[in-house]
């Protein structure tokens, strides 16, 4: 920083005596500032990690950073331990739910712009009744808007109505890489799309522009087909970026004229169920799908408009595409009666993917109600043993299980309530470690080697779980004793167990 141009240089005057400018009175020493946010904009390959937790801790406001890894993308990003987060890709998270924040991240891809807030800081302003929001808002300024992910489809005589110009003073046409504007003809496919003059043209159809010569984006526009994808912002607001040196993704954008959109449905389940079959299937490029077939007419799935042959993206706003396919029909069932679900065409899978993209960036929410309680399980074993629960009489004091990890993992699956901290055992699996070592369904797990896990979320439990290892400890206690306990708000550890659990070396 120069530090020369901070202070104004002060010159005596005898007519107007010493009021030296650089000077400030006492009410103005008193003056509360504004908290210093930080911008972090992580980048990384495709088999890195961005390399930090999110969690939501007792005692703490917001969403807190933790376990940044050393020499990972997030650090070397300037995100620290401790940091609060206030918005990802330009949208404000700290009045969000931490399952929605953890969501807004998995879905971003490759880059991820955080504005984080250090932890004291981020305390003191809420003392001080600082709005974040209006202030994470006015840094942006007032002419910001966001940019826009447009469709253009060639019309009846296979115009797109676009024209693409260098940015004077930027670039020549004659193969230099630089910026560009876009003008769209009046009334014309580009305009209807939501191109607008004067746009600055950031990306097309998945490839950056500024890496681009001009000769290179009009090759591309003559090879395009019948339609292309366009990101635009306005010229004042791609200066904001500019000022900021943040860089314009589609994952900030909002989608103009877009001919896919994934759909989020609430089901409620009627006498035959909710009416569609679910099946493991792949793609021509050997890729396993969850799809859902054999829609019954009349069902709860035909209502909320199902097709035969989409394909489920998530299950109670939790992403399944790496999950098994046993795994992702018991989240359906742990939803009881109702289930929220958000599915796309394959066509419309096959349009985001070519232009690397997910397409939850652009969901269209149809569902008319919330679930009230949603389950999500860990994948541990297929084997489940449901008659398994915990009977009260046995189940009022926390209990020590030590299992050792067999062929099929621990032998119970995990769970939760939907955008609530706490886990619990949905299921354990017949004769497998889990049931050896005394765990019951319906126990609430409240520490896992040591460590408490009763305000943490179930991603973080299922992680402390994968780095233990081979062996595992958890502290468990029955639901109507865990009721009880919070009753009398009486401190547990393991020290505090019963005879149940036994240590195996």
């Amino acid at each position: 920083m120069n530090l020369i141009n901070c202070f104004r240089k002060f010159t005596f005057n005898p007519k107007e005596g010493i009021d030296n400018p650089a000077m400030s009175s006492v009410a103005d020493s008193e003056t509360v500032m504004a908290p210093a946010f930080r911008l972090c904009v992580l980048r990384r390959e495709e088999s890195e990690r961005f390399g930090f937790y999110l969690r939501v801790e007792k005692g703490c406001q917001g969403h807190v950073v933790r376990r940044v890894a050393p020499f990972g993308v997030a650090e070397r990003s300037g995100v620290r331990d401790g940091d609060r987060l206030l918005e990802v890709n330009e949208s404000f998270v700290d009045d969000m739910g931490h399952t929605e924040v953890s969501r807004r991240i998995n879905i971003s891809g490759t880059q991820l712009c955080l504005l984080v807030l250090d932890g004291t800081a981020y305390e003191q302003a809420v003392a001080q009744g600082h709005d974040l929001k209006a202030l994470t808002r006015a840094q942006r300024g007032q002419e910001w808007s966001p940019p826009r992910l447009c469709f253009i489809s060639k019309d009846s005589s296979s115009c797109l109505g676009l024209r693409i110009l260098p940015v004077e003073g930027k670039t020549h046409i004659f193969g230099e890489k630089g910026k560009f504007s876009v003008s769209p003809a009046s009334g014309g496919p580009a305009e209807k799309a939501g191109v607008r003059k004067g746009d600055r043209l950031v990306w097309l159809d998945g490839a950056t522009v500024s890496e681009l010569s001009h000769s290179a984006i009009s090759k591309m526009v003559k090879k395009c087909g019948d339609h292309m994808t366009v990101l635009v912002i306005d010229s004042k607001s791609e200066q904001t970026y500019a000022s900021r040196r943040m860089p314009i993704l589609p994952s900030m954008a909002v989608g103009h004229n877009l001919l896919y959109r994934p759909r989020k449905q609430h089901l409620i389940q009627g006498p035959e169920g909710y009416g569609f079959l679910l099946r493991l299937e792949q793609t021509t490029s050997k890729h396993p799908v969850h799809v859902l077939r054999e829609v019954d007419p009349g069902s709860p799935a035909e209502l909320a408009g199902i097709k035969d042959g989409e394909l489920l993206l998530e299950v109670n706003e939790e992403l399944i595409e790496n999950m098994e396919h046993n795994d992702v029909v018991d989240r359906i069932r742990q939803g009881g009666q109702q289930v929220t679900i958000t599915t796309i065409s394959v066509q419309g899978q096959d349009f985001f993917t070519r232009l690397g993209l997910s397409p939850l960036l652009f969901c269209e929410d149809t569902s008319t109600a919330e679930p009230t309680e949603s389950v999500a399980l860990q994948d541990t074993t297929d084997h489940d043993s449901d008659s398994q629960c915990a009977p009260v009489e046995e189940s009022a004091q926390p209990r020590l299980c030590v299992l050792d990890k067999g062929p099929n993992g621990y032998g119970f699956h995990l769970g939760c309530v939907l955008t609530k901290p706490g886990t619990f055992i949905s299921q354990v699996a017949a004769e497998g470690p889990g049931e050896k070592a005394g765990l019951l369904k319906g126990d609430v797990v409240m520490e896992v080697n040591g460590a408490s896990v009763e305000e943490e979320y179930l991603e973080n439990v299922i992680m402390m779980i994968k780095e233990a290892g081979g062996s595992l400890s958890l502290l468990v206690v029955g639901s109507e004793g865990y009721e009880k306990m919070l009753q009398r708000r009486t401190p547990s550890s393991a020290e505090q167990t019963s005879n149940d659990g036994q240590l195996f070396n």
